[in-house]
């Protein structure tokens, strides 16, 4: 594998219990491949109802840290995948010399120009979830897409 893995969120996760899941599957993919997490900065102190400015507050955090990778959004109208065919996309991105960036918005969501930047949008469901769980959701198909790739047993 050669392209470099990168996954990017605003804000740290503050519920511990979420925050040791993600670990548990961030220290899982470093087993099988190099991955950065990337937090960047988080819009704090708006109401909810300012949702518009909190994305785009958000946007400039992310966008500091978008390089040239291959920008996969996670966004509500993206597209679903079984886990069999999102390895495939993961081994096509990851045996290409450009990295790989998974970007997740924030509970408001990603703002319109940085969904512009992705270079494909993936759903991981029809229904709505919350930031932390689809950061916990990402983490495992991720390691779930990375043990098909390299035939490793993982319970179902």
């Amino acid at each position: 594998m050669g392209g470099r893995l990168r996954i990017l969120w605003p804000g740290k996760t503050r519920d511990l219990d979420w925050r040791a899941l993600q670990e548990f599957y961030l220290r899982r993919i470093r087993q099988l491949t190099p991955c950065e997490l990337v937090e960047t900065r988080e819009a704090r102190g708006l109401e909810d109802s300012q949702s518009a400015r909190i994305k785009e507050i958000e946007a400039a955090g992310l966008e500091k840290r978008l390089k040239d990778d291959y920008i996969i959004c996670l966004f509500d109208g993206g597209k679903t995948m079984n886990s069999e065919a999102f390895a495939g996309l993961l081994r096509k991105r990851l045996s290409d010399a450009r990295g790989t960036a998974f970007v997740v918005g924030g509970f408001a969501g990603l703002a319109g120009r940085v969904l512009e930047r992705a270079d494909f949008t993936l759903s991981l469901s029809p229904m709505t979830f919350s930031h932390e769980l689809c950061r916990v959701a990402l983490l495992e198909q991720i390691y779930r897409a990375l043990t098909i790739m390299k035939g490793k047993r993982y319970a179902k």
